[in-house]
């Protein structure tokens, strides 16, 4: 009871943040989404790579927040697309820290270092995409959508899997995750398709009805898949937990994993159908 106190707690912390970062103005977005890369990024290299080439790191970090902040200028404020070149220049020098470094083992961190702006920067750039209209103006709400329906699958899977899947439930996938249950993922497959339809019900979004039980249908399969995923990648490195900074769910990596692969999904969806 004390650790869901205190989930809920942080939760509540951590949707007045972000709430008010997409409904109130593209600067308030920009920063929290900038420093939620940094903190991510972060907590990624440590896990993976440690506290080795330290110059590859920092150059990694810096390429992350670069690529959010071309996406953010290119969308936002019609920054030509060609300043996107920086990247592959920021690249080759990531590369080149890689190849003059003194440890022996540096290119077993290479696929790590070069996944991470693949895996974290990538996905937060691209929401970009989707809290900028054509011309330029800022709305948030349906990015805040996508991220309800995330959080609404992610509370509807603790709280079927803790009611229904813990003594005699059917397990996801035990080998990555033993707490993950069938009764879960439904629990929060039910939740996350109530709250596509409410945002599009009380026009948090204004997309036919279908189209957000579409939404929320992806976004709940490539949010599981993507904490399973980060679920893989911390057993394999015999790591609990990405980090500290959110009492209650750990890292802001744990917080955001279904987010990394559900942000691409519903971007692509959205712009796919031009909605």
């Amino acid at each position: 009871m004390r650790n869901l106190l205190t989930r809920t707690l942080s939760g509540i912390v951590f949707l007045a943040l972000f709430l008010t970062a997409l409904l109130w103005h593209p600067a308030a977005y920009g920063v929290l989404f900038m420093i939620a890369v940094f903190i991510m990024m972060t907590e990624y290299l440590n896990i993976t790579v440690g506290p080795k080439e330290e110059t590859a790191r920092i150059l990694t970090v810096i390429t992350a927040l670069l690529t959010f902040m071309l996406f953010f200028f290119h969308a936002g404020f019609g920054l030509e697309g060609k300043w996107l070149l920086v990247l592959p220049v920021m690249t080759a020098l990531i590369f080149t820290s890689i190849l003059f470094t003194r440890e022996g083992d540096a290119y077993r961190s290479t696929p790590f270092i070069l996944t991470s702006l693949l895996y974290i920067a990538l996905p937060f750039s691209l929401t970009n995409l989707i809290v900028f209209g054509p011309e330029g103006d800022f709305d948030g709400r349906i990015l805040l959508a996508v991220m309800i329906i995330i959080w609404s699958s992610d509370v509807g899977a603790y709280l079927f899997g803790m009611a229904f899947g813990q003594k005699h439930g059917h397990k996801l996938f035990p080998s990555i995750s033993p707490k993950k249950s069938w009764e879960g993922y439904f629990g929060g497959l039910a939740m996350s398709l109530a709250a596509g339809w409410c945002t599009g019900y009380f026009h948090l979004i204004d997309f036919p009805w279908y189209h957000c039980l579409i939404l929320a249908l992806l976004v709940n399969i490539s949010s599981t898949i993507g904490d399973l995923a980060e679920s893989q990648l911390k057993r394999n490195f015999g790591v609990k937990d990405a980090g500290r900074i959110m009492p209650g769910h750990g890292g802001l990596l744990d917080r955001f994993d279904g987010a990394l692969l559900a942000f691409p999904v519903s971007v692509l969806y959205i712009t796919a159908f031009g909605l």
